[in-house]
Parts: C-alpha cells; sequence; structure tokens
C-alpha cells in the first residue's frame, strides 16, 4: 500500500527508529579460511607485492584507476598511502593457512546517515582466483555492514566492461539497478559504470547461503566446489 502524506502525494515508507549508524573501524574480520586485517605497509606490503607478481604481467590492474606497482618500493609508497585514509577503509586479505596478504578490498563511499557503503577496490591476486578466500571476504564484509553496524545498503560498482566484476557482483547477490554512462575516465579511456546493490531485507537468505556454500563439506579434498554459490540461494526462496 502506498504511503500518502497530507497532501496527497505518494512519499517512500517511514523508517521508525532510524539513527545514524557507526563508521566502519579498522578492525579484524575473521572467517575460517581467511582474515581481513586493516592493511598495514609493515605488515602487508611485502606479501602483497608478492603476490601482485605471480604472474608476469598487469591484467589484473586493467580496469584500475592506477597500474600495479613496479616495485617493493612502490609498493610501500602506495600502501602507505592508502592504508592512512578513512575512507575507503583498506583491508588485506590474509591466508590464514601462510599467513601471508594474498589480496586487499575496501569499504568506501561510507555514509553512515544513510546506513550506505560500498565494497570497491576489489584487488585479488592470482593467489585466489578459484578459491574460497575471495568469497569469503565479500561475506565477512557484508557480515560486518548488516548484522555489526545495522546499515541499510551496500553498494557495488564497476567498469561496464569488466565482465568478472559484474558476473561477481551477481553471483554474490547484488542486484542490477542500472548503468552510468560515460561515468569518469580511467587512464584516458572512457568508463561506463555499472551499478549493483544489495539491501538489508534481502541479507538474510543470502547470508545463510554464503554460510552453506563456505561449509567444508562444500568441497572436495582438492578444494573444488560441490554447488555453486547461486545454486544455495535458489535453493533456500
Amino acid at each position: 500500500m502506498t504511503t500518502l502524506n497530507h497532501f496527497g502525494q505518494p512519499i517512500g515508507d517511514e523508517v521508525s527508529g532510524w539513527k545514524t549508524r557507526p563508521l566502519p573501524e579498522r578492525i579484524t574480520l575473521e572467517g575460517q579460511y581467511c582474515r581481513l586485517e586493516p592493511l598495514d605497509v609493515n605488515k602487508h606490503s611485502e606479501s602483497l607485492f608478492d603476490a601482485w607478481h605471480s604472474i608476469d604481467d598487469d591484467r589484473d590492474w586493467t580496469y584500475f584507476s592506477i597500474d600495479r606497482p613496479a616495485t617493493q618500493h612502490d609498493c610501500d609508497t602506495y600502501i602507505t598511502k592508502i592504508s592512512s585514509l578513512k575512507d575507503p577503509l583498506y583491508f588485506a586479505v590474509i591466508d590464514k593457512a601462510t599467513l601471508r596478504a594474498i589480496g586487499g578490498v575496501s569499504l568506501m563511499r561510507l555514509d553512515p546517515v544513510n546506513g550506505v557503503a560500498e565494497i570497491g577496490w576489489v584487488n585479488w591476486s592470482p593467489l585466489m582466483k578459484r578459491s574460497r578466500f575471495g568469497t569469503e571476504a565479500i561475506y565477512l564484509l557484508l557480515t560486518y555492514l548488516f548484522d555489526k553496524l545495522g546499515y541499510r545498503r551496500c553498494e557495488w560498482k564497476c567498469n561496464s566492461l569488466n565482465e568478472a566484476s559484474n558476473l561477481a557482483a551477481k553471483r554474490f547477490g547484488f542486484q542490477f539497478e542500472g548503468t552510468f554512462r560515460q561515468a569518469m575516465l580511467t587512464k584516458g579511456h572512457n568508463r561506463d559504470t555499472c551499478w549493483y546493490s544489495m539491501l538489508d531485507g534481502e541479507w538474510a537468505p543470502i547470508r545463510t547461503a554464503f554460510q552453506h556454500w563456505l561449509n567444508a563439506e562444500n568441497f572436495t579434498p582438492e578444494g573444488e566446489q560441490k554447488q555453486k554459490l547461486e545454486s544455495f540461494r535458489v535453493a533456500i526462496k
């Protein structure tokens, strides 16, 4: 039923009892296979440089606005700069088996007044590809935002030409909202930006699907998944 004001105009549903939410903090988020630690140059720069350079080319940096750090010194400088920021708030993804950083991710465009945040700068190294780490890292951030901080909306934005990021957004349960045409320039090239979102009211079944997928019983001894994440989401609808 549409809510009307005293002029008879349709308005949004009332959100009773809403209060400004806390800002995300520089805390460690613990998972089964990985954990997210606040990015720190002394703890993470060396292992991130090694992880990002575990292949000979920089194809994983095509859709970022910056290039892959060419030297360890460049990496130290880059991480020193971004680790001091509050927005984006950067985390390193730590492989709990090796205790080394293997990727990075951030919470950004933080809007605690409206309870909105974006997951961005998703920078998985080749060591994270086709593994449980990336999925669990996103699960940890979503759990933190929705369950701990009480946010209403989480966003995911990516280059419209970045097929991997668009597929990941859909796989994780984000809903496509549209494309912002000529949204920005990246490395001298036009970027159309695809917008995705997940709402607090959609989170409960998505959280359950993540938990089923991440269960050790869903993987073979070789680490191959038995069922896809999407299949768990369909099964619990």
